[in-house]
Protein backbone atom coordinates (compact mmCIF):
# COMPACT_ATOMS: atom_id res chain seq x y z
CA UNK A 1 0.00 0.00 0.00
CA UNK A 2 3.11 2.28 1.34
CA UNK A 3 4.64 1.34 -2.22
CA UNK A 4 1.69 2.55 -4.35
CA UNK A 5 0.71 5.76 -2.57
CA UNK A 6 4.84 6.82 -3.18
CA UNK A 7 4.31 5.96 -6.48
CA UNK A 8 1.27 7.90 -6.90
CA UNK A 9 3.05 10.80 -5.32
CA UNK A 10 6.59 10.45 -7.37
CA UNK A 11 3.59 10.83 -10.38
CA UNK A 12 1.83 14.01 -8.91
CA UNK A 13 5.20 15.45 -8.02
CA UNK A 14 7.35 15.25 -11.34
CA UNK A 15 5.20 17.69 -13.39
CA UNK A 16 5.40 19.67 -10.67
CA UNK A 17 9.78 19.70 -10.96
CA UNK A 18 9.78 19.87 -14.10
CA UNK A 19 7.84 23.26 -14.69
CA UNK A 20 9.97 24.73 -11.81
CA UNK A 21 13.22 23.84 -13.52
CA UNK A 22 15.79 24.52 -13.23
CA UNK A 23 16.22 25.44 -9.84
CA UNK A 24 20.13 25.06 -9.84
CA UNK A 25 23.36 24.78 -12.03
CA UNK A 26 23.25 21.83 -14.84
CA UNK A 27 25.87 19.77 -15.38
CA UNK A 28 26.85 19.43 -19.15
CA UNK A 29 29.48 16.14 -19.48
CA UNK A 30 31.80 16.13 -22.48
CA UNK A 31 33.23 12.88 -22.69
CA UNK A 32 36.90 13.97 -24.08
CA UNK A 33 39.51 17.09 -22.81
CA UNK A 34 38.71 20.50 -22.67
CA UNK A 35 40.32 22.68 -26.24
CA UNK A 36 38.32 19.71 -28.68
CA UNK A 37 36.13 19.83 -31.36
CA UNK A 38 33.16 18.54 -28.84
CA UNK A 39 34.19 20.95 -25.99
CA UNK A 40 34.59 23.84 -28.31
CA UNK A 41 30.84 23.71 -29.50
CA UNK A 42 29.87 22.42 -26.43
CA UNK A 43 30.57 26.00 -24.61
CA UNK A 44 29.84 27.66 -27.56
CA UNK A 45 26.20 26.43 -27.40
CA UNK A 46 25.89 26.38 -23.48
CA UNK A 47 26.91 30.00 -23.00
CA UNK A 48 23.12 30.95 -24.47
CA UNK A 49 21.57 28.15 -23.63
CA UNK A 50 22.08 29.11 -19.75
CA UNK A 51 20.65 32.80 -20.52
CA UNK A 52 17.59 30.93 -21.81
CA UNK A 53 17.29 28.81 -18.60
CA UNK A 54 18.10 30.94 -16.43
CA UNK A 55 21.11 28.64 -15.04
CA UNK A 56 24.54 28.39 -15.64
CA UNK A 57 25.52 25.15 -17.67
CA UNK A 58 28.66 23.69 -16.18
CA UNK A 59 31.03 21.43 -18.44
CA UNK A 60 32.58 18.60 -17.09
CA UNK A 61 35.42 16.77 -19.09
CA UNK A 62 35.24 13.26 -18.31
CA UNK A 63 37.94 11.45 -21.33
CA UNK A 64 38.22 8.09 -22.14
CA UNK A 65 37.55 5.14 -24.66
CA UNK A 66 36.89 7.10 -27.53
CA UNK A 67 34.19 8.75 -25.49
CA UNK A 68 32.39 5.90 -24.31
CA UNK A 69 33.97 6.43 -20.35
CA UNK A 70 31.95 10.29 -20.71
CA UNK A 71 28.92 9.32 -22.64
CA UNK A 72 28.24 5.54 -19.88
CA UNK A 73 28.77 8.21 -17.03
CA UNK A 74 25.95 10.38 -17.89
CA UNK A 75 23.77 7.82 -19.08
CA UNK A 76 24.21 6.64 -15.55
CA UNK A 77 23.34 9.68 -14.02
CA UNK A 78 19.77 10.74 -11.93
CA UNK A 79 17.09 11.28 -15.05
CA UNK A 80 16.20 14.89 -13.64
CA UNK A 81 17.73 17.28 -16.07
CA UNK A 82 20.41 17.95 -14.15
CA UNK A 83 22.73 15.86 -15.96
CA UNK A 84 23.32 16.24 -19.77
CA UNK A 85 25.96 15.12 -22.24
CA UNK A 86 27.09 16.08 -25.57
CA UNK A 87 27.91 12.95 -27.67
CA UNK A 88 28.83 13.04 -31.26
CA UNK A 89 29.15 10.38 -34.12
CA UNK A 90 31.41 7.72 -32.12
CA UNK A 91 30.01 7.50 -29.09
CA UNK A 92 26.30 7.30 -30.41
CA UNK A 93 26.60 6.19 -34.02
CA UNK A 94 29.90 4.24 -34.39
CA UNK A 95 30.63 2.62 -30.69
CA UNK A 96 28.76 -0.22 -30.66
CA UNK A 97 31.38 -1.64 -33.52
CA UNK A 98 34.67 -0.84 -31.76
CA UNK A 99 32.95 -1.74 -27.95
CA UNK A 100 31.91 -5.18 -27.87
CA UNK A 101 31.24 -4.29 -24.17
CA UNK A 102 29.49 -1.27 -24.03
CA UNK A 103 27.74 -0.32 -21.07
CA UNK A 104 24.50 1.35 -23.27
CA UNK A 105 22.64 1.30 -25.91
CA UNK A 106 22.80 4.49 -28.43
CA UNK A 107 19.23 3.76 -29.71
CA UNK A 108 17.47 3.11 -26.07
CA UNK A 109 19.37 4.92 -23.20
CA UNK A 110 18.87 8.38 -23.76
CA UNK A 111 16.66 10.91 -23.97
CA UNK A 112 17.77 13.11 -27.39
CA UNK A 113 17.56 16.79 -26.78
CA UNK A 114 19.24 18.23 -30.23
CA UNK A 115 22.02 18.40 -32.72
CA UNK A 116 23.92 21.08 -31.94
CA UNK A 117 26.35 21.39 -34.98
CA UNK A 118 27.48 19.35 -37.88
CA UNK A 119 31.53 19.24 -38.24
CA UNK A 120 32.65 18.33 -41.81
CA UNK A 121 35.95 16.40 -41.95
CA UNK A 122 39.19 16.98 -43.76
CA UNK A 123 42.25 15.47 -45.25
CA UNK A 124 45.20 17.11 -43.32
CA UNK A 125 48.69 16.66 -43.67
CA UNK A 126 51.80 17.68 -42.36
CA UNK A 127 53.31 20.52 -44.83
CA UNK A 128 56.35 19.06 -46.18
CA UNK A 129 54.46 15.65 -47.28
CA UNK A 130 55.34 15.76 -50.97
CA UNK A 131 52.01 15.22 -52.88
CA UNK A 132 50.44 18.48 -53.64
CA UNK A 133 46.95 17.66 -54.42
CA UNK A 134 44.71 14.28 -53.32
CA UNK A 135 45.36 12.79 -56.05
CA UNK A 136 48.76 12.65 -55.74
CA UNK A 137 48.34 11.73 -51.91
CA UNK A 138 46.47 8.78 -52.98
CA UNK A 139 49.45 7.69 -55.14
CA UNK A 140 52.04 8.33 -51.96
CA UNK A 141 49.99 6.78 -49.28
CA UNK A 142 49.77 3.56 -51.58
CA UNK A 143 53.33 3.24 -52.54
CA UNK A 144 54.37 3.86 -48.76
CA UNK A 145 52.03 0.99 -47.74
CA UNK A 146 52.67 0.59 -43.69
CA UNK A 147 55.59 3.53 -44.00
CA UNK A 148 52.89 5.73 -43.66
CA UNK A 149 52.03 7.08 -40.34
CA UNK A 150 47.87 7.91 -39.85
CA UNK A 151 47.38 9.67 -36.60
CA UNK A 152 44.29 9.69 -34.58
CA UNK A 153 42.47 10.78 -31.24
CA UNK A 154 41.68 7.49 -29.97
CA UNK A 155 39.77 3.85 -30.90
CA UNK A 156 36.43 5.78 -31.26
CA UNK A 157 37.05 9.01 -31.90
CA UNK A 158 35.90 10.96 -35.08
CA UNK A 159 39.80 11.36 -36.12
CA UNK A 160 40.06 6.87 -35.94
CA UNK A 161 36.85 6.16 -37.23
CA UNK A 162 36.77 8.34 -40.26
CA UNK A 163 39.95 7.64 -40.72
CA UNK A 164 38.95 4.04 -40.88
CA UNK A 165 36.88 4.64 -43.33
CA UNK A 166 39.39 6.19 -45.96
CA UNK A 167 41.71 3.47 -45.55
CA UNK A 168 39.21 1.49 -46.15
CA UNK A 169 37.82 3.44 -49.71
CA UNK A 170 41.61 4.02 -50.58
CA UNK A 171 43.13 0.31 -49.88
CA UNK A 172 45.70 1.43 -47.56
CA UNK A 173 47.37 -0.11 -44.31
CA UNK A 174 49.18 2.57 -42.82
CA UNK A 175 50.63 2.38 -39.27
CA UNK A 176 48.36 3.84 -37.04
CA UNK A 177 49.52 6.33 -34.45
CA UNK A 178 47.04 6.77 -31.39
CA UNK A 179 47.36 9.99 -29.51
CA UNK A 180 44.95 11.10 -26.40
CA UNK A 181 43.74 13.47 -28.19
CA UNK A 182 42.92 15.62 -31.56
CA UNK A 183 45.40 18.52 -29.81
CA UNK A 184 48.37 16.05 -29.07
CA UNK A 185 48.01 14.50 -32.67
CA UNK A 186 47.56 17.70 -34.33
CA UNK A 187 50.69 19.12 -32.78
CA UNK A 188 53.19 16.36 -33.59
CA UNK A 189 51.83 16.77 -37.36
CA UNK A 190 52.40 19.91 -36.95
CA UNK A 191 55.93 19.31 -36.26
CA UNK A 192 56.35 16.77 -38.96
CA UNK A 193 56.34 13.20 -36.84
CA UNK A 194 53.70 11.97 -38.40
CA UNK A 195 52.22 11.97 -41.85
CA UNK A 196 48.42 12.56 -42.14
CA UNK A 197 45.04 12.21 -40.59
CA UNK A 198 41.55 12.54 -40.91
CA UNK A 199 39.61 15.63 -38.43
CA UNK A 200 36.74 17.74 -37.64
CA UNK A 201 36.99 21.29 -39.40
CA UNK A 202 36.62 22.91 -36.03
CA UNK A 203 39.79 21.62 -34.82
CA UNK A 204 42.15 22.16 -38.08
CA UNK A 205 40.79 25.14 -39.55
CA UNK A 206 43.45 27.84 -38.26
CA UNK A 207 45.56 25.71 -39.20
CA UNK A 208 44.73 25.10 -42.67
CA UNK A 209 44.42 29.08 -42.74
CA UNK A 210 47.95 29.37 -41.10
CA UNK A 211 49.88 27.32 -43.39
CA UNK A 212 51.11 24.99 -40.76
CA UNK A 213 49.28 21.45 -42.34
CA UNK A 214 48.11 20.70 -45.89
CA UNK A 215 44.29 20.41 -46.19
CA UNK A 216 43.82 17.96 -49.73
CA UNK A 217 40.14 17.77 -49.34
CA UNK A 218 37.08 18.14 -47.61
CA UNK A 219 34.42 15.58 -47.54
CA UNK A 220 31.32 17.47 -48.08
CA UNK A 221 29.49 18.00 -51.35
CA UNK A 222 29.94 21.15 -51.43
CA UNK A 223 32.78 23.85 -50.47
CA UNK A 224 32.72 24.97 -46.71
CA UNK A 225 32.75 28.35 -46.32
CA UNK A 226 35.31 28.83 -43.91
CA UNK A 227 37.94 27.31 -45.77
CA UNK A 228 36.69 27.98 -49.89
CA UNK A 229 40.15 26.56 -51.54
CA UNK A 230 40.01 23.50 -49.97
CA UNK A 231 38.20 21.29 -52.20
CA UNK A 232 35.53 18.97 -52.02
CA UNK A 233 35.97 14.66 -52.24
CA UNK A 234 32.89 14.95 -54.27
CA UNK A 235 34.78 16.96 -57.32
CA UNK A 236 37.51 15.21 -56.81
CA UNK A 237 36.08 12.28 -57.71
CA UNK A 238 36.59 10.25 -54.21
CA UNK A 239 34.13 8.40 -52.99
CA UNK A 240 34.33 9.26 -49.43
CA UNK A 241 31.89 11.89 -47.96
CA UNK A 242 31.27 12.12 -44.35
CA UNK A 243 30.77 14.55 -41.63
CA UNK A 244 31.10 14.51 -38.05
CA UNK A 245 28.37 15.96 -35.59
CA UNK A 246 27.82 16.88 -31.63
CA UNK A 247 24.17 16.43 -30.16
CA UNK A 248 23.34 16.96 -26.71
CA UNK A 249 21.25 14.21 -24.81
CA UNK A 250 20.23 13.68 -21.30
CA UNK A 251 19.56 10.26 -19.68
CA UNK A 252 16.75 7.86 -20.28
CA UNK A 253 13.67 8.75 -18.20
CA UNK A 254 14.16 12.85 -17.77
CA UNK A 255 11.05 14.25 -18.09
CA UNK A 256 9.75 15.14 -20.93
CA UNK A 257 8.72 18.94 -19.79
CA UNK A 258 12.47 18.93 -18.99
CA UNK A 259 13.81 17.51 -22.58
CA UNK A 260 11.57 20.03 -24.26
CA UNK A 261 12.77 22.54 -22.17
CA UNK A 262 16.48 21.86 -23.12
CA UNK A 263 15.48 21.60 -26.86
CA UNK A 264 13.78 24.97 -26.64
CA UNK A 265 17.31 26.30 -25.28
CA UNK A 266 19.29 24.76 -28.17
CA UNK A 267 17.31 25.78 -30.42
CA UNK A 268 17.27 29.45 -29.47
CA UNK A 269 20.97 29.36 -29.57
CA UNK A 270 21.12 27.87 -32.32
CA UNK A 271 19.11 31.00 -33.68
CA UNK A 272 21.14 33.50 -32.01
CA UNK A 273 23.27 35.62 -34.60
CA UNK A 274 26.35 35.23 -32.36
CA UNK A 275 26.33 31.69 -31.66
CA UNK A 276 25.88 31.10 -35.20
CA UNK A 277 28.91 33.40 -36.16
CA UNK A 278 30.82 31.70 -33.90
CA UNK A 279 30.08 28.05 -35.36
CA UNK A 280 30.12 28.84 -38.72
CA UNK A 281 34.01 30.98 -38.14
CA UNK A 282 34.71 27.49 -36.94
CA UNK A 283 33.52 25.41 -40.10
CA UNK A 284 30.26 24.27 -38.43
CA UNK A 285 27.57 23.12 -40.11
CA UNK A 286 23.91 24.55 -38.43
CA UNK A 287 21.17 22.44 -38.53
CA UNK A 288 17.97 23.38 -39.67
CA UNK A 289 14.20 23.67 -37.24
CA UNK A 290 13.24 20.31 -38.56
CA UNK A 291 16.55 19.06 -37.82
CA UNK A 292 17.64 20.14 -35.18
CA UNK A 293 14.06 18.41 -32.79
CA UNK A 294 14.39 15.49 -30.72
CA UNK A 295 12.76 13.30 -32.70
CA UNK A 296 15.32 14.49 -36.00
CA UNK A 297 18.12 13.45 -33.19
CA UNK A 298 16.54 10.15 -32.28
CA UNK A 299 16.50 9.37 -36.55
CA UNK A 300 20.01 10.50 -36.98
CA UNK A 301 21.12 8.35 -33.98
CA UNK A 302 19.22 4.82 -35.51
CA UNK A 303 20.86 6.08 -39.07
CA UNK A 304 24.59 6.29 -37.84
CA UNK A 305 24.36 3.22 -36.07
CA UNK A 306 22.87 1.69 -39.57
CA UNK A 307 25.91 3.38 -41.20
CA UNK A 308 28.58 2.74 -39.22
CA UNK A 309 28.14 -0.49 -37.55
CA UNK A 310 28.83 -2.87 -40.83
CA UNK A 311 31.71 -0.42 -42.36
CA UNK A 312 33.58 -0.47 -39.50
CA UNK A 313 33.04 -4.13 -38.61
CA UNK A 314 34.43 -5.10 -41.96
CA UNK A 315 37.60 -2.49 -41.92
CA UNK A 316 38.21 -3.52 -38.41
CA UNK A 317 38.30 -7.45 -39.82
CA UNK A 318 40.11 -6.23 -42.69
CA UNK A 319 43.01 -4.60 -41.10
CA UNK A 320 43.26 -8.04 -38.40
CA UNK A 321 44.42 -10.06 -41.59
Amino acid sequence: MLTAVAALLSLSIAPALAQNYPTKSVTMIVPFAAGGPTDIIARIVNEHMSRVIGQQIIVENVAGAGGTTGIARAAAATPDGYTIMMGHMGTHGAAPALYPNLKYNPATDFAPIGLAAGTPILIVARKTLPAKDLKEFIAWAKAEGEKANHAYAGVGSVSHITGVLLNSVLGTKPTMIPYTGTGPALNDMISGQVDYMTDQIVNVVAQVRGGNIKAYAIALPERSPALPDVPTTKELGLDYQVSAWNAIFAPKGTPPAVVAKLADALDKALDDQKTKDRLLELGGVIPDKAGRTPEALQKLVESELARWTPVLKAAMAAGKK
